[in-house]
């Protein structure tokens, strides 16, 4: 016969015995609440944009271009879903254009009947940055540079390059002599690094080269470089026509 102990110790075995077997209070509610929760997850996980197409799209609303030899795997990929990454831009009233000849995916402000911009700088996404003279000479320059490679090489084909000191010369016949080599030359340097950062040039080599990129094709209107070439032109010889004229007033 078991004695008082006996039951007492019996009663409290039971009790952890039940204890164990019982869930917490609230686990079952709580539990129900996370699954729920991973459910809506997995709901607005499916909802959302492809990785590779988010990654697509991000990078060029940072940078404006993919180029096929700088970043391979997402031009690829833009290429191969052009449809979708343009529905993807459609709200941003943006589009992807390709230029597969050159390796280039690059945006643009999208143009449709009755659209509210009047232009691409009226895009409240579009940054204006206007080039001063030196500037746009240089892409005029730069741009006359990169047809002719693609004349000779055939049209797409890449590493189009010039020399710093070929284009020094260039910039002379429009802007005249400073009298400085070395001011020439730090000059031309800081308009190259200006315009690399527009994804023009690609930084200088060891031999002070320079790789033309391929969007410079879409940047200008050629009429409208040859226009300024023209009247860089017609300015310095007017400029010199004076000096002479001055030159010869001034003989005795």
């Amino acid at each position: 016969m078991a004695g008082v102990f006996d039951q007492i110790v019996g009663r409290q075995q039971a009790d952890e015995v039940s204890e164990e077997q019982s869930p917490p209070e609230g686990k079952d509610s709580s539990h129900s609440m996370a699954e729920e929760g991973l459910a809506g997850t997995d709901g607005e996980n499916s909802a959302r944009t492809d990785v590779k197409l988010r990654e697509v799209a991000q990078e060029l609303l940072r940078m404006g271009l993919l180029e096929e030899s700088l970043r391979p795997h997402l031009y690829r990929t833009a290429l191969a879903s052009m449809e979708r990454l343009n529905a993807t831009l459609e709200p941003l009233d943006l589009i992807a254009r390709a230029d597969e000849i050159r390796g280039l995916v690059f945006l643009a402000v999208r143009h449709e009947d009755g659209d509210v911009f009047q232009d691409e700088w009226s895009h409240p996404l579009v940054r204006k940055q206007r080039l001063n003279m030196e500037q746009t000479l240089l892409v005029a320059i730069l741009r006359q540079h990169f047809i002719a490679y693609e004349q000779d090489a055939g049209t797409g084909a890449g590493d189009a390059m010039v020399a710093v000191d070929e284009l020094i010369p260039h910039m002379q016949v429009y802007l005249g002599e400073s009298g400085s080599e070395a001011r020439e030359r730090t000059r031309m340097l800081q308009l190259l690094d200006q315009l690399k950062g527009h994804g023009l040039v690609s930084a200088p080599d060891s031999h002070e080269r320079v790789v033309i990129r391929p969007m410079i094709a879409h940047l200008a209107n050629p009429e409208n470089l040859t226009a300024l070439l023209y009247e860089l032109k017609a300015r310095v010889a007017a400029e010199s026509s004076d000096r002479q004229d001055s030159d010869k007033e001034g003989m005795p």
